[in-house]
């Protein structure tokens, strides 16, 4: 008797794999699950879990177990910590420990280990400190750059202007405005919106992090050798990040061409300079292979991140028009009509200020952070965790604690207001995570937040088109963001 052939589709076939794959692997785990443990509390045991990153209930899990729980996540042990006082004690007080990243077949596979996100050891402290000092050079965190990022608003501007209040999706137009200003100090130059090229990237970009963070990315991490080698959206996001590397060479090889040591235009221009001085020593890490995922990690850091938050201000102001009608009070009191902000009017701007604060809380788009890995036996919570052991840094549950913030399921920027109105800075305000791996973009982020957003409340006003309510769930991915949405903005003056 013949077998009946499979009447589904391939897309369908592969699918009912995977599901087989997972009970396989769930059972694995579960045999597993005592015999791994080595070292620990004898209620840090792991738990396996579907790879489906951030969506799991953190939250539920943290309430059963503790704040300080272990997963196993195909072959690799994590442990997830919770909490503002773990994550500091973790990441401030055993920082050193800490200071590693894991390697994550995925993100190996693009970043070959280089850069300053994913690298670890001493080819990470040469490349952060290199990268801070020199951007430092061409006005990053300084008042320097404040010129750059107004410029950058009025070009930004003028196209929302031409849709004259009509709806429009804002998100393109939004990263191609934040990219500039890294695009300025790395490359020297900005782009225009309507350039094709820088589109694409900027598409490149989105779509890279989503399929990253989704469970395709998830799967490629748990089961590295079977995933290189089955068809899926984690093979292409490789060829994503290959042609923005792509594109990242051309800018070197413009530079390569008129490169004069002595006079040193941009970023690209000092790590050409530093690959020469450093030729022939031992501990050297300066290369153009190296300069190209420095460069990449630059985007990621200082463009996609406040990109997404403006995105999510967009959409909070047009939620909550009373709470938009007072920061643009408070901004036409304090600075008017005609004149740009500036870094200096934000302790005059104490509301909208706390706006922006409470936006990022909210809008928590770096859910667990970035992974560190343990590079020696480390006390944590009372819990011996093991050398080599992923550590995740749920900042959720610190952005979200019932225990720091009167409503945190609540959109509430008197979170970061006294009784007096004025702005109060609050510790377990983390979106940028702490210690050592801190975000290496987090001055740049904070300037960008403030004066983009203050000029858009100083010029426009937002609102849904009519009918339509505002969606605040969020699209998955490295990063949470809002799912495309269209928006009006109607000039005020």
């Amino acid at each position: 008797m013949k077998l009946k052939k499979c009447s589904c589709s391939p897309a369908s076939q592969f699918h009912y794999f995977l599901s087989w794959l997972t009970l396989v692997w769930f059972a694995k785990c579960f045999r597993k699950m005592r015999k791994s443990v080595s070292c620990t509390h004898p209620d840090l045991f792991p738990l396996p879990v579907l790879p489906t990153g951030p969506s799991l209930t953190q939250w539920s899990l943290a309430e059963r177990y503790g704040n300080v729980y272990s997963l196993r996540m195909g072959q690799e042990r994590m442990v997830v910590l919770n909490g503002f006082d773990i994550l500091k004690e973790a990441l401030v007080t055993q920082g050193d420990s800490l200071a590693d990243r894991p390697d994550l077949p995925l993100q190996t596979d693009i970043a070959h280990g280089l850069g300053v996100i994913t690298s670890s050891g001493n080819l990470w402290k040469q490349q952060r400190r290199f990268v801070l000092s020199t951007l430092r050079q061409f006005g990053f965190g300084k008042k320097s750059l404040e010129s750059v990022v107004l410029d950058e608003f009025t070009y930004c501007a003028k196209n929302i202007r031409s849709y004259k209040g009509k709806p429009f999706d804002p998100h393109l137009i939004l990263n191609n405005a934040v990219s500039n200003i890294i695009c300025s100090l790395v490359f020297g130059h900005r782009f225009e919106y309507g350039e094709e090229k820088f589109i694409k990237m900027m598409q490149l970009f989105d779509k890279a992090l989503q399929i990253e963070g989704s469970i395709w990315g998830q799967l490629y991490n748990a089961f590295p050798v079977l995933m290189r080698r089955l068809p899926g959206p984690h093979q292409s996001v490789k060829q994503m990040w290959n042609e923005v590397k792509d594109f990242i060479r051309v800018e070197l090889n413009e530079h390569k061409k008129t490169w004069d040591p002595s006079e040193t235009r941009d970023y690209i221009d000092c790590y050409l300079s530093e690959i020469q001085m450093n030729k022939g020593q031992d501990d050297n890490t300066f290369d153009e292979e190296n300069l190209v995922i420095c460069v990449l990690d630059l985007f990621v850091a200082g463009s996609e991140t406040t990109s997404t938050t403006l995105r999510w201000a967009f959409l909070y102001m047009a939620k909550y028009p009373e709470i938009q009608e007072k920061v643009q009070a408070e901004i036409d009191r304090e600075i008017g009509e005609s004149r740009q902000p500036s870094m200096e009017d934000r302790a005059n701007l104490p509301y909208t200020d706390a706006v922006i604060h409470e936006i990022q809380r909210i809008g928590n788009i770096a859910p667990l952070g970035v992974p560190h890995v343990t590079n020696r036996d480390v006390e944590l919570g009372g819990y011996t965790v093991p050398k080599g052991v992923i550590v995740i840094p749920n900042l959720t549950s610190v952005l979200f604690d019932k225990k720091e913030w009167e409503t945190p399921h609540t959109f509430n920027p008197n979170h970061f207001l006294n009784e007096e109105c004025k702005f109060v800075k609050r510790a377990a305000f983390l979106p940028f995570s702490l210690g050592k791996r801190v975000c290496l973009g987090e001055n740049l982020a904070k300037m960008e937040l403030f004066l983009f957003f203050t000029s858009f409340m100083q010029h426009f006003t937002f609102s849904m088109p009519a009918g339509v309510k505002p969606d605040m769930d969020y699209r998955f991915g490295l990063t949470l963001t809002p799912k495309n949405y269209e928006i009006c903005v109607t000039p005020r003056h």
